[in-house]
């Protein structure tokens, strides 16, 4: 028996004290058009990037319980921005970023600072493709289009825009669910 399973997509980026509203606002319709398009939302479940993914997923008239994954760093799910659907309490801390991207079929990287950097950084070792945003500062743009070593290639896509983020999601999945 075969399993149709919606793909998971991990987006990674700045918690509060650095999300800036520019920032905020595009995880407002980043996650609204990944649930448009029929994808399940993966987050680090805080703040900041984290929680406006989350809370666009909800504003989209394709959105059903389950739709946002948080995986947060302590062991209380009260600490996780209220708009995750699924909360997973690693008390992991910062090694929570492996569940992330194990968990993701794909990640997009809006912007970042260090934890971003691990995030891609694992991404990279697992052989998953991170979609880099380069119209906001921070690891994303800066890796964007290159290699982090010589063992792959390809792996960490430019893309300046939800089109050309919504045209890498289809050229990798025919059809979220599929």
């Amino acid at each position: 028996m075969s399993v149709i399973r919606k793909p998971v997509i991990g987006v990674i980026g700045p918690n509060q004290p650095v999300c800036s509203r520019e920032i905020y606002d595009f995880g407002l319709l980043l996650g609204r058009r990944l649930v448009d398009d029929g994808y399940i939302v993966a987050s680090g479940g805080m703040f900041g990037v984290m929680e406006s993914v989350c809370r666009g997923a909800r504003n989209s008239p394709m959105y059903v319980t389950g739709s946002t994954i948080g995986f947060i760093p302590s062991v209380d799910k009260n600490a996780a921005n209220p708009f995750c659907d699924i909360v997973v309490p690693t008390g992991m801390g910062l090694a929570r970023n492996i569940l992330l991207v194990n968990t993701s079929d794909l990640l997009i990287a809006v912007g970042g600072g260090a934890g971003t950097l691990s995030e891609i950084s694992y991404a990279w070792q697992t052989g998953k493709t991170v979609l880099c945003c380069t119209q906001f500062s921070g690891w994303s743009a800066d890796l964007a289009g290159r290699a982090l070593d010589d063992r792959m290639e390809q792996l960490l896509v430019a893309v300046n825009s939800m089109e050309q983020i919504r045209d890498e999601l289809k050229k990798r999945f025919t059809s979220a669910g599929e």
